[in-house]
């Protein structure tokens, strides 16, 4: 019985391998198995769906690997913006998918990346990132302010460059963690905002009490999204360092605030979406 199948690419030096790492990884490609021996060290790169495609006729790509995506736009401005060798221009092709070829780094070959115009596996809902119209409540913790508030920043950055104005956005400051779903559902309850977002910063300290509050803010902040049906973004740092807190705040992981923002605006789409369609 087959358990697996895998495309190998084995690279020549140290270099290539850090390459060709860089390269799946920006795809998105999930780390699965990995190894580091005395003889050799490697990792599987893990899709949803793999396998072997057999085909007969016309039009199949020119490549050593294929690869199905999301949006194959977005990735071919990415392959732009790192400069990647275009081998075919992206097209749209007559059986309802946008293709293009890139050479892979290190000499590995052509990769064929392309999408479907249209989902034609399942009915699928996807929200816009466009939060014209929406309101939003961005619920920060005053306690760590030195990191919640490079959250807050994150999170309004998030919110304006998708559409969201001023005056539809109200900021409402509490003074610690253990505060945040208490005033959400409150806001919530109101039912005059499309999605509430939720800032603050736990680190983890000698005692039990960090763990203590973790579970609770976050079990709150859920509950309260469930039981009142206005999605909540969670932008609650729990950290054991302040070091990774401030990396989580906008520095090596990005800002979790900003992240929070956009997650906020997909699922209120998604929300407006979904229960339109019901």
């Amino acid at each position: 019985m087959i358990k697996s199948i895998h495309k190998l690419l084995v690279a020549q030096t140290g270099d290539e391998y850090r390459q060709l790492l860089a390269f799946f990884d920006a795809l998105g490609l999930m780390h699965g198995e990995s190894w580091d021996g005395k003889r050799s060290r490697g990792v599987k790169l893990e899709a949803p769906e793999a396998g072997i495609e057999l085909g007969l006729g016309a039009g199949f790509p020119d490549c050593d690997l294929v690869i199905e995506c999301d949006n194959a736009n977005e990735l071919y401005a990415q392959a732009k913006r790192h400069n990647l060798k275009i081998v075919d221009e992206i097209q749209n092709l007559d059986w309802g998918a946008h293709l293009f070829t890139v050479e892979m780094p290190a000499g590995a070959g052509k990769l064929a990346i392309f999408s479907y115009n249209e989902n034609w596996r399942n009915k699928t809902y996807e929200a816009d990132l466009n939060a014209a119209g929406m309101r939003f409540a961005i619920v920060v913790s005053r306690f760590n302010a030195f990191i919640t508030e490079r959250l807050l920043a994150g999170a309004l950055q998030a919110l304006r460059q998708v559409g969201a104005l001023n005056e539809d956005v109200e900021i409402v400051r509490v003074p610690g963690a253990f505060e945040i779903p208490s005033i959400s559902r409150t806001l919530a309850e109101t039912r005059k905002y499309s999605a509430i977002v939720c800032i603050g910063c736990l680190l983890r300290g000698d005692t039990a009490h960090y763990d203590v509050i973790v579970n609770e803010v976050t079990r709150g902040i859920g509950q309260s999204s469930q039981e009142t049906g206005i999605p909540h973004a969670f932008g609650v740092l729990t950290c054991d360092t302040l070091e990774q807190a401030i990396d989580r705040a906008g520095l090596k992981a990005g800002n979790k605030g900003f992240e929070a923002g956009l997650a906020a605006v997909e699922m209120a789409s998604l929300k407006k979406k979904v229960a339109s369609n019901g």
